[in-house]
C-alpha cells in the first residue's frame, strides 16, 4: 500500500471516530459539539459574555451567538442582562441546562488532550507541525475552528470569519 493511501485510511479513521462521538453525543444529550463547549464555558464562569466565550472557544462571536440562541431556544441557557450596565449581558445555566450537562459524555477532545500531554514534548510539536501541513494541503487554513473535535456541528451558515468553505 503507498503512502498516501495508508494517511488517507488513518485519516478517516479519525474522522469515523470523531463522526461516532458526535452521534453519542447527540443521542445521550441532544447536544452538539460545540453546544456542549459553550455549556462548558457558561458553567465554568456563570455570568460570562458571549464575546469571552468566543475568544475562549476560537469562533467567530457570530457564531457563538447563533449557537447561544439554539441554547436559549432548548431551555438550557439564559440571558441576563446588567442591571447596572443595560448593554452587558451573562449567561447562565438553567435547571435544565445543569441536569443536561451532568449527563452529557466527556468531550472526545478531553480523551485525546489526557494522551496528547502524556507525549514528549518533541513529540508534541511533531504531531503539531505534521497536523498543520495536512491542513495547509487541504487548503483549510482560512477555516473557523474551535479545539474540539466533533463533526457536523457547526451550521455553515455560521461557520467562518472569513467566509472560507465549510468542509
Amino acid at each position: 500500500m503507498e503512502k498516501h493511501q495508508e494517511l488517507l485510511i488513518s485519516l478517516r479513521k479519525v474522522i469515523r471516530a470523531i463522526d461516532l462521538h458526535s452521534k453519542h453525543l447527540s443521542k445521550t444529550s441532544g447536544l452538539t459539539g460545540p453546544q456542549l463547549l459553550i455549556m462548558l464555558e457558561v458553567d465554568k464562569a456563570s455570568g460570562v459574555n458571549s464575546s469571552q466565550i468566543a475568544k475562549n472557544v476560537n469562533l467567530s462571536a457570530a457564531t457563538v451567538t447563533n449557537i447561544i440562541d439554539r441554547l436559549e431556544n432548548k431551555n438550557l441557557i439564559t440571558r441576563v442582562r446588567n442591571t447596572k450596565d443595560k448593554r452587558k449581558v451573562g449567561l447562565f445555566l438553567t435547571e435544565n441546562g445543569q441536569a443536561i450537562l451532568l449527563k452529557a459524555p466527556q468531550p472526545l477532545q478531553e480523551h485525546f488532550i489526557k494522551n496528547f500531554s502524556n507525549l514528549a514534548q518533541w513529540e508534541q510539536s511533531q504531531l503539531l507541525y505534521s497536523i498543520e501541513r495536512l491542513a495547509d494541503m487541504m487548503n483549510a487554513n482560512e477555516i473557523d475552528a474551535a479545539p474540539l473535535l466533533e463533526l457536523n456541528a457547526l451550521s455553515a451558515s455560521s461557520i467562518n470569519k472569513t467566509d472560507a468553505p465549510s468542509h
